[in-house]
């Protein structure tokens, strides 16, 4: 079922967003001329327990929905690092919270049929607030420490929007369940 790239075009060079053209080849022979493809660097995301058992949501504003919603925090995986230095990177940037324990939970893709990279979903334990936020420049995040049961029913009410991160939510609530 895989297909073969004849040749790619490069449409839009940035470092968090490369687009290109594709011409492919599929099995039966039939050529697909144009494919777009959106190229993004790797992701993290996670579930963060404080060591009292608070979920920490951040709340920020998305453009391409023109909406403020409630998120895991996480982001783009830097050159060089794992998925578990990112994550505890992003959650010290985006929190001031570090954690004493990480569960790689696997990781998904959001949208394969335009987007190639992957998000790596874990699920964080035992965080201590030791520092201020220290955001990107078009970052503006506010923090929430919410009991776990107040975000379980945020997910069954379909607040948390970012499909992401409610997958993410999912499989770190599975991954406590089994370890009751």
């Amino acid at each position: 079922m895989n297909w073969k790239t004849l040749s790619s075009e490069y449409l839009s060079h940035h470092i968090y967003f490369t687009a290109r053209k594709d011409r492919c080849e599929r099995p039966d022979g039939k050529i697909v001329p144009e494919y777009f493809v959106v190229e993004l660097p790797p992701c993290v995301a996670a579930m963060a327990l404080t060591e009292n058992n608070e979920v920490l949501i951040i709340k920020q504003y998305r453009h391409p929905i023109k909406k403020t919603i409630l998120e895991l925090p996480g982001g783009f995986i830097d050159e060089g690092e794992t998925p578990e230095q990112a994550i505890a990177r992003e959650l010290l940037e985006e929190t001031g919270y570090q954690f004493s324990s990480f569960d790689h939970l696997g990781k998904v893709a959001a949208n394969p049929g335009v987007l190639d990279n992957y998000t790596h979903l874990f699920l964080a334990r035992g965080g201590k607030k030791i520092a201020d936020q220290k955001l990107d420049d078009n970052e503006d995040i506010e923090l929430l420490l919410l009991p776990l049961e107040e975000v379980k029913q945020l997910l069954a009410d379909n607040k948390i929007e970012q499909a992401l991160h409610t997958a993410c939510i999912f499989y770190a609530l599975q991954k406590m369940d089994s370890q009751k």
